[in-house]
């Protein structure tokens, strides 16, 4: 084991695609989501490092092992229509189990927080699994507030295929009272 002072977070670079990947799959393993993670190193050098990236990566590393990753933190920009600023989205955040509590989830939050206000975001969000109890107690320990009231919608393979391809209802007009 190690202790907190002996890791550094970098942002990622097209180098760290593997190890990268490799967390990636343990996070899918960790959520009971490994049937659903079919991304590749090609697709994630793609979204970070391609023609037009979609997504930014840090990446935890211990000291004196530059090559060795332990956890990282991959996010991108929303947009708020009721701020009007911009928002910072936290897609996935992990700590080889291991290494957690050392204060090295807390250290990639605190430099997310801080990007988020360099760039003048009006908000640093993400989504927690409901059944992660130890999650949802750090984030509110941190300050965060896990809304009750909101349930993310989402659309994948088949059934975006399907919405993609339904045209546009003709909605009939309701019949007008007559005055």
């Amino acid at each position: 084991m190690t202790n907190a002072r002996s890791f550094r977070i970098d942002r990622a670079v097209r180098e760290d695609v593997t190890e990268l990947q490799r967390l990636v799959r343990a996070l899918a393993d960790y959520e009971r989501l490994s049937a659903l993670c079919t991304s590749t190193e090609a697709d994630l050098d793609a979204a970070l490092f391609g023609a037009q990236p979609a997504a930014e990566a840090l990446i935890v590393r211990l000291d004196g092992r530059s090559h060795e990753c332990i956890g990282f933190a991959l996010f991108f920009h929303t947009y708020s229509t009721f701020l009007g600023r911009r928002s910072l989205w936290l897609e996935d955040l992990f700590v080889m189990p291991v290494y957690r509590g050392l204060g090295i989830g807390r250290a990639l939050l605190v430099r997310l927080a801080a990007l988020a206000c360099e760039r003048g975001c009006g908000r640093f969000e993400w989504a927690v699994l409901d059944w992660n109890a130890s999650a949802i107690a750090f984030y509110e320990g941190l300050g965060a507030k896990v809304l009750p009231d909101w349930r993310i919608a989402r659309v994948t393979g088949e059934a975006l295929e399907r919405l993609a391809t339904t045209g546009p209802r003709s909605v009939a007009a309701a019949p007008r009272e007559e005055r």
